[in-house]
């Protein structure tokens, strides 16, 4: 059996180690450079703020002010940072940091439902029948493992989405869910401390019966994934319980009330906040679910409520990863099911509009100050590079050196990472 062909980040990062010679190596950055992709890995983690419902477009990142107002809407443009660039008027604070963000205007795909819009954005694939497709950040749990003892996947504070989970991928790619809301009275990890009644000694006694009993059916489980999974579930939860740097990470009350305050001590701020310490810590991937973005009715209203505290706790969150120096080793990401409806409704609300909307990334090898792709007048199509969910997580793995070419297996064939698309060189920096 052929030995399997290294990932780009063991070929490129430890090529010399491994074996290959000096000229290999270069061969093997100049074939990337000639792609116009970066030689190396750019991105250390991923902060994936995933805003389920379906944000409207022309509300936030993609307003038409000169349109007529059955499109236009009531939300005010506001000039930003950066030259040419408007955002909404109540995104206020993302256009005082617009110079860091990476604005793609033409992000497109074919699915009007929720749940399938979801699945597309989320794992890079269009739904299927016959298989689901495991999450971006599965994917990366998978590939890449953990650092310093963080599980390598979590979701603050749970999965937002079904389809945020491991699709096709063994359970032991799941992610970490908090079980407890950041923003909430008495935020606390379920299981990270010390059961009640059970001190350390009792504790060790537990773990070696249980260590004991996995030694004796060893080999009887077969390839069952749920024994293996729960197996590897107990050793990363022994990590965990064994590092104490590792449980400070969710220690959001380390944190000074002064940058909690700049944050917002709202939904989204504290679970942004939370997502920050944890990739400091060293996690690879956290997705963040922050509010709800169905607007059928009344979107101005809504909007007015519901964007101030995003618009607050993301703009905090990209100064104070750059202010801590790990912005340009953090990809930051924001994204949706899909946008809405060109034309507002009679209920003055926006509907199902999967042809064109706009995602946000910042960070992580990522252009700053940038506007990628265009609609037209009226937000309906898009006239200018089109993005489709396969090309944004191609890009992302590319990002972190994960080869997206890379194949799988959902027990009855090998599978792609990511099928089709193509690497945003354009938004690399």
């Amino acid at each position: 059996m052929p030995a399997p062909r290294p990932t780009r980040r063991e070929a490129l990062g430890v090529g010399l180690l491994a074996g290959l010679g000096l000229a290999d190596l270069l061969a093997l950055r100049a074939r990337a450079q000639e792609a116009g992709l970066p030689a190396a890995p750019r991105a250390k983690g991923v902060i994936h703020l995933y805003l389920p419902g379906g944000l409207a477009h022309q509300e936030t990142f993609d307003p038409k002010p000169h349109a007529p107002a059955a499109y236009r809407g009531e939300v005010r443009a506001i000039g930003t940072k950066v030259d040419g660039l408007e955002l909404s008027r109540h995104l206020k604070r993302l256009a005082g940091v617009a110079d860091k963000l990476c604005v793609v205007r033409s992000m497109s795909h074919r699915e009007a439902a929720h749940e399938r819009g979801a699945h597309s954005m989320l794992t890079g694939y269009a739904p299927s029948p016959a298989v689901v497709y495991p999450s971006l950040g599965s994917v990366v749990a998978h590939q890449l493992g953990g650092r310093r003892a963080l599980p390598p996947y979590v979701c603050v504070p749970n999965a937002p989405d079904t389809f945020a989970g491991q699709g096709y991928l063994s359970t032991s790619y799941a992610p970490f869910g908090l079980g407890s809301d950041p923003a909430g009275r008495g935020f606390g990890v379920r299981d990270l401390g010390a059961t009640e009644g059970v001190d350390e000694a009792r504790a060790a006694r537990r773990r070696a019966l249980r260590e004991a009993i996995d030694a004796r059916f060893d080999g009887d489980v077969g390839q069952a994934d749920g024994p293996a999974a729960m197996a590897a579930f107990f050793e990363r939860a022994y990590e965990l319980l064994d590092a104490p740097e590792a449980r400070a990470a969710f220690d959001l009350a380390a944190e000074p009330a002064k940058l909690r305050d700049a944050y917002g001590r709202s939904q989204p701020g504290q679970r942004l906040l939370l997502a920050r310490r944890l990739v400091e810590a060293g996690a690879r991937y956290v997705t963040v679910g922050a509010g709800g973005w169905d607007h059928h009715q009344n979107i101005e209203r809504s909007l007015a409520r519901a964007l101030p505290p995003l618009d607050q706790a993301l703009a905090a969150l990209l100064e104070d990863l750059d202010a801590r120096g790990l912005l340009d080793e953090t990809l930051v990401l924001v994204t949706t099911e899909f946008g809405r409806t060109p034309k507002v409704n009679p209920d003055g609300g926006r509907d199902h509009w999967p042809g064109a909307f706009s995602i946000l990334l910042a960070g992580g090898g990522v252009r700053r100050g940038y506007v990628h792709g265009r609609t037209d007048a009226t937000a309906t199509a898009v006239e200018e590079d089109m993005v489709r969910p396969e090309d944004l997580a191609r890009t992302v793995f590319t990002l972190l050196g994960v080869d997206p070419d890379t194949e799988l297996a959902d027990g009855t064939r090998p599978i792609r990472l990511v099928k089709g698309g193509r690497v945003l060189t354009e938004i690399l920096a």
